[in-house]
């Protein structure tokens, strides 16, 4: 196996560490040289800190310029994580599409385009997948395969198989809608986590803590739907007939997260979001949660 990816940011990286890892051999692609080289010493770095053994021998790892990269053949997958810029992923396709053996998968990275939109009009599109990692990409197991308008589901099962085999786990998401399969339910926790903030219910401390030590801390061992074959599907509707007319249904985003943004509050990247950060409390914040990111993948 091996697997070429294309793009030197965060996801680029951290997929590439998570394939050093596991000794599987990989090629990173760039725009420019140094920002390759950079990319590589940091998908090293972080491989190392997944237990990476470097007198093992040297990492099975090629880096190159996507322009005169010509040694495609013998890639079982390609996977794009540039810039989320749609027309920027769309050149890069009718490039891969000419450039690349068509018996070779391309998958798309983002996490916004749908893979359709992307790749319409391609002669080979069929070989065409969503590739959606989430961050940090050299952690979090879960890969989306989305399956576009004019994909090959046959192709897109195997495509599974390929990231079964490089220790990820694969859903197959068998139509290309907005947010795919996790996101669509990450956001509709958030949308009434956030309903909750905004009508002065819970704080968001309290909003986070109900969602670790509750249902969230099971979902460490099972899924929502194994979870209430566990408990009854019967107590399941009871509740749901209840709570159900009550939840949040809006369709544009709470009042609470818009003002935030629309004063600059975006989070760590700004220095404040629903938290006050400084440079040391999102060193430390960042390093628990990779901590606990690990500590919870080796449960799993």
């Amino acid at each position: 196996m091996k697997v070429i990816v294309i793009g030197t940011g965060i996801m680029g990286t951290g997929i590439v560490a998570g394939l050093i890892a596991q000794r599987i051999p990989a090629v990173l692609l760039g725009r420019e040289a140094a920002r390759c080289a950079g990319a590589v010493e940091d998908a090293m770095r972080i491989a190392a800190g997944l237990g990476a053994d470097a007198k093992a021998g040297a990492p099975p790892l090629e880096t190159g310029l996507i322009d005169s990269w010509s040694a495609w053949g013998d890639a079982s997958i390609v996977i794009e994580t540039v810039a989320e810029d749609l027309a920027l992923k769309q050149a890069l396709f009718r490039d891969l599409d000419a450039r690349v053996p068509a018996h070779i998968p391309l998958g798309s990275n983002s996490s916004s385009y749908p893979i359709s939109k992307i790749t319409a009009g391609l002669p080979t599109r069929r070989r065409m997948f969503g590739a959606h990692y989430f961050m940090p990409a050299e952690i979090v197991p879960l890969v989306e395969v989305v399956l576009g308008a004019d994909s090959d589901p046959v192709l897109g099962g195997k495509v599974c198989e390929l990231f079964t085999a490089m220790k990820k786990k694969p859903v197959l998401v068998k139509k290309d809608i907005a947010g795919f399969l996790a996101n669509r339910m990450q956001h509709a926790l958030l949308r009434e986590a956030l309903s909750l903030i905004d009508s002065g219910i819970a704080s968001p401390e309290d909003v986070d803590l109900a969602v670790r030590y509750s249902f969230g801390f099971r979902y460490a061992a099972v899924g929502p739907i194994m979870q209430k074959e566990i408990s009854g599907w019967d107590t399941t509707l009871r509740a749901g007939t209840e709570i159900y007319p009550t939840l949040s249904n809006t369709t544009s985003v709470p009042a609470c997260l818009a003002g935030r943004v629309a004063r600059g509050k975006i989070g760590m990247k700004s220095g404040e979001g629903f938290i006050k950060w400084t440079p040391e409390t999102i060193k430390a914040a960042k390093s628990e949660y990779e901590r606990k990111l690990k500590a919870a993948f080796a449960l799993l």
